[in-house]
């Protein structure tokens, strides 16, 4: 097919942005974004175009499904320990080249008969091609190529995206371009696609994000598209549909048909040489607005949230705001109401001990903003005390918006604001190619072809009555309340439809207030961004250690520097100390307090664009600080001054214990982080599980307690660090030299160890079922771990290639035979415990469809196909699984902060093999088919050392009468759903795991095992 209006792109790009890029449209009306990546080293055409010849039969008969996955909430996610040594899953996919399409209709399309359609063609589309009949040809052929695939469906809009090594794009790219042309979108599929997309609905089930959002969208007026059930689930797209006698196929292709036209559609392709694959009215629900403009809008909601939480939202509906992109009226608002200054809203919470955080704006999602409406919305996570003030807090917010809207918009701030995202964009560093064409193929939707690389992230024009016009809206008369509190339990009758969200409705209970007279400051921006001229490689890293014999026994004051040719800074500390009794809680206890100590002094190098974090890690306090060097240190210096001079009274001692409680809880009623934490007490000696954390904590801890401990901890310590970036060797050494002037320490008694001392497991199986600790939560899952012991690097590398191989040989497709809904949440992993080796098979299904016990016989069943599979693996293919894994590591990393994680996690563990990956390409060329294959078999047999980890959730198939179903009897909501978190809960096995020995206490199993010695994985 012709292309026609063939253009250089005018768009306006980041000064350090070398990849041009040309806006094409099609004679179908497709519009294209050709970016050609720079990036990295260039391949020749010969690499290219004649890529190694591929077995294709093989592909597509084990080819594999990865689907899409929903996203996980922000707000949900819990705090990483620094440097996890248990999950070693991540793999590098940089340089890719990468594509994605963006079609212009999502779930306001939906058929009203059949919710969650466009979500469910998401799916079904991807289920072969006329040229490529396999169903899953296309998944197994970007497996054997170090690539990816994901789609998403939002309200008015469906992306799909995939990355590929680049000399396999072409191929790939047509493939996947064959989907929209001709999808094939089999009737056979029909009934495994709905239960895929009914699990991932199970899986949201529990997220309060989501079920907020469900609740919010059923206020909006009858007949508005807000009001769908966007996700669909067995129950809308088979179970109705039978009854009604609705051809859900026949539907399923029409809406295809009506919606999937080029003229919908747009595409971003980032690669080294850029072509295209050659190859109605747009829904339009513009004349839908004020969806919200309802009596059950401006009242009060209590609700019952999964997670121990008490937290406001304050929200307003306004007219739709994406044609003012050019301004961004919402963000300048944002920018004001959760700034966090002296001065601010959260300043004033946060010394009335009411609140722990404020975040404001709109996320610009489908269901934050589409072509009928733009939300504005107000989240206060608030304490105890808080929650009981929370009209008040609530009239603190409506005096400043009161405030801001009788000074009416500032020049000034804008422009300051309007300059911080200005630097931000122009000195921004790559992202990952699939990230940044999903972005770019979204933007093309919304703005003319010169914004589209910019229009979703600067502010061009300074418009007050834009601005007012929207500030004018936010008043209490227009604002929905949603609060959210264990608190409401047993006293929320109502419930919505498809969440089953527990609520109550009240009216709004309002005083006057005066109006405050200040605006927040905003701080001096960083004016300096010159480059260092020269840099140090990273062969030089060893020898210019910098050692300082005043703290401790061993290593003990080393900062391993080397500065690079880019703009971000990211040095780390961290400041080890040994655990004695409740000593881990009140450390994490001293860690929150301090990020608290440091949040408004520290808030003005956040807004010049400086970023620090504070974790509590495994073996010591974690401080990383990142961002333009100008300004770097002085941030790094506040944050040990406010170590050195830790404080905290009783009453934020308080609030910090209460809420720490409920962040030990709200981890624990995750399936996913509850099969961890036992499954590494079992494996890690003297490691505090999260329930033995919380047990403490409920015992009782005093403020007394605490600041005895961060005395100690500041007495002795032991310090490691990193600088990497725009620094020089002797700007380095002044991290280093000012927190040992600062902090005064004295070494500690004796070495502290980095690792956890490892259990090794006895030569046979165990299985440890743990009940879940959600009772609403049907969410299961099954982890079955295989002990490989203390290993070198090669063996580490060996076992990487045995998870692609699983990957390859369809893994996920094996088990789905027997498990349909799970084809998206099932993964092989290697794993790399404190240094000793295993690897394991995870899935995650639902008690309402599946006994955790039959999923883990189906696993096994498969690992014995598998091996099967192994014994018949040619030489061909075999060495294709390495190259791909080669390319995978060969990959260069897109900005400063992947090469910085991969160094600090050498630096944490003490192994300080910086030149890690090269040795793994070095091991993987000389590895041998028989030397996988027999690994495989060595690990799998008899004298197999395997743990089965069970988390089980509640449903029909575990024996549980109606728990974690749609339904709920009346008389059950005035009992907790929230189940004691204080101890686990062990089941016994049935005899259908007659084979295994069941672990029914944790202490009482491993006592008497033997322990692996300290073990780093070097060369």
């Amino acid at each position: 097919m012709k292309r026609h209006g063939f253009l250089k792109a005018p768009c306006a790009v980041s000064p350090f942005d070398f990849s041009p890029s040309r806006y094409i449209v099609l004679d179908n009306g497709l519009r294209a974004l050709l970016i050609s990546d720079y990036s990295g080293p260039a391949a020749s055409e010969d690499e290219e175009e004649d890529g190694e010849e591929e077995e294709e039969e093989e592909e597509e008969e084990e080819g594999d499904e990865s689907g899409d996955e929903t996203e996980d909430e922000s707000e949900e996610d819990d705090e990483d320990d620094g440097y996890d040594e248990d999950d070693d899953e991540g793999k590098k996919k940089k340089g890719n080249s990468a594509a994605a399409l963006c079609v212009g209709v999502g779930s306001f399309s939906d058929p009203s008969d059949l919710p969650g359609l466009a979500h469910f063609l998401e799916h079904m589309v991807f289920m072969g091609s006329e040229k490529y009949p396999s169903e899953n040809g296309f998944d197994a052929f970007l497996k054997k190529h170090g690539g990816s695939d994901n789609a998403s469906t939002d309200c008015e809009r469906t992306v799909f995206q995939f990355d590929v090594q680049r000399k396999s794009f072409k191929e790939a790219l047509d493939r996947w371009a064959q989907f929209f042309i001709c999808p094939l979108m089999i009737r056979d599929a029909i009934d495994r696609e709905v239960e895929a997309v009914d699990s991932e609905y199970q899986l949201a089930k529990p997220s309060d994000s989501h079920r907020k959002e469900m609740l919010f969208g059923s206020l909006a007026k009858p007949g508005h598209p807000m009001g769908k059930f966007c996700w669909g689930n067995a129950q809308t797209l088979k179970q109705e549909p039978q009854k009604k006698k609705i051809n859900v196929y026949k539907r399923l292709r029409a809406f295809w048909k009506k919606h999937y036209s080029a003229h919908y559609m747009t595409l971003a392709v980032q690669h080294l040489k850029t072509y295209l694959l050659h190859n109605l009215a747009k829904p339009d629900f513009s004349n839908l607005l004020d969806p919200f403009d309802t009596p059950a809008f401006n009242k009060l909601y209590r609700v019952v949230p999964v997670r121990k939480v008490h937290a406001l939202n304050i929200t307003w509906a306004l007219p739709p705001q994406e044609k003012y992109y050019r301004v961004k009226p919402l963000h300048y608002i944002s920018w004001l109401i959760g700034h966090e200054g002296t001065g601010s809203i959260l300043s004033l919470l946060r010394k009335k001990c009411w609140a722990l955080a404020l975040f404001g704006g709109n996320s610009e999602t489908g269901f934050d903003q589409n072509t009928t409406y733009s939300i504005f919305s107000i989240s206060i996570t608030l304490t105890d005390e808080g929650f009981q003030n929370f009209y008040q807090v609530t009239h603190l917010v409506f005096q400043y918006l009161k405030m801001l809207q009788t000074l009416g918009p500032q020049q000034r701030i804008y422009e300051e604001i309007q300059k911080i995202e200005a630097n931000e964009f122009h000195y921004q560093e790559q992202i990952d190619p699939i990230e940044y064409v999903e972005d770019i193929c979204e933007n093309m939707q919304l703005f003319p072809k010169d914004d589209f690389l910019t229009g979703d992230q600067l502010m061009f024009e300074y418009s007050p009555d834009v601005i007012s016009a929207a500030l004018s809206l936010l008043t209490p008369e227009k604002a929905n309340l949603m609060l959210l509190s264990p608190e409401h339990e047993g006293q929320c009758p109502l419930r919505e439809k498809w969440f089953g969200t527990q609520y109550t409705v009240e009216g709004l209970f309002l005083l006057p207030f005066y109006i405050p007279s200040y605006l927040p400051s905003f701080p001096t921006l960083i004016s300096s961004f010159t480059l260092l001229s020269s840099f140090l490689s990273l062969a030089h890293i060893c020898c210019l250690a910098l050692s300082f014999y005043l703290a401790c026994q061993f290593y003990c004051l080393d900062f391993y520097y080397y500065y690079s040719f880019l703009l971000t800074t990211p040095p780390s500390l961290s400041l080890i100390h040994s655990s004695f009794y409740f000593s881990v809680v009140l450390f994490d206890l001293l860690v929150n307090i301090l990020g608290h100590n440091l949040a408004e002094p520290a808030y003005e190098a956040e807004v010049a664009q400086l970023e620090y974090k504070l974790t509590a890690g495994e073996h010591g306090l974690v401080i990383k600080v990142k961002g333009f060097n100008h300004k770097l240190p002085l941030l790094f210096h506040l944050i040990i001054d406010h170590l050195a001079d830790f404080s905290a009274s009783p009453d934020v001692f308080s609030m910090f214990a209460e809420q720490l409680k409920k962040t030990y809880f709200n981890i624990l009623i995750k399936p996913e982080k509850l099969g961890k934490d036992v499954r590494l007490l079992i494996l890690e000696h003297s490691r505090w599980s999260m329930v033995e954390k919380y047990q403490a904590l409920m015992a009782g801890l005093t403020s007394a307690e605490l600041m005895e401990f961060s005395q100690n901890f500041r007495a002795e310590l032991y310090a490691e660090g990193l600088v990497q970036g725009n620094f020089s060797s002797a700007e380095s050494k002044q991290f280093l030299q000012y927190i040992t002037e600062k902090l005064q320490f004295s070494k500690l008694p004796t070495e502290v160890p980095v690792m956890f001392r490892v259990v090794e497991l006895p030569l046979k199986q165990h299985i440890c079922k743990v009940k879940s600790l959600n009772k609403g939560d049907a969410n299961s899952e099954v982890t079955v771990y295989y002990q490989s012991g203390l290993k070198a690097l090669r063996e580490h590398t060996l076992m990487e290639l045995l998870v692609v191989s699983a990957e390859v040989f369809c893994l996920i497709i094996s088990i789905r035979s027997v498990v349909p809904p799970t084809e998206y949440h099932v993964y092989p992993t290697c794993r790399n415990t404190s240094g000793v080796l295993g690897f394991s098979v995870t899935v995650e299904t639902q008690a309402t469809k599946f006994n955790t016990e039959l999923v883990e016989l189906k696993i096994e069943e498969f690992l014995a196909s598998f091996g099967e599979k192994l014994n018949t693996l040619t030489e061909e293919a075999f060495n294709t699984q390495v190259t791909a894994l080669v390319k995978l590591k060969e990959c260069e990393d897109t900005h400063l902060g992947e090469e910085v994680d991969r160094n600090w996690g050498e630096v944490v563990t003490q192994q300080f093999v910086f030149d890690r990956l090269n040795r793994e390409i070095e091991a993987l060329k000389q590895m041998t088919r028989d030397e996988l294959v027999s690994w495989f078999h060595e690990h799998r047999g008899q004298n197999s050392r395997k743990l089965s980890m069970h988390v089980v959730g509640f449903g029909a198939e575990e024996n549980d009468e109606q728990a974690g179903g749609d339904e709920c009897r009346q008389e059950d909501l005035s009992g907790s759903t929230y189940g004691e978190v204080s101890k686990l809960t062990f089941l016994h096995p049935s005899p259908k795991m007659a084979g295994a020995e069941a672990i029914m206490d944790i202490h009482a199993f491993t006592k008497g095992l033997p322990l692996f010695p300290y073990h780093k994985i070097l060369g």
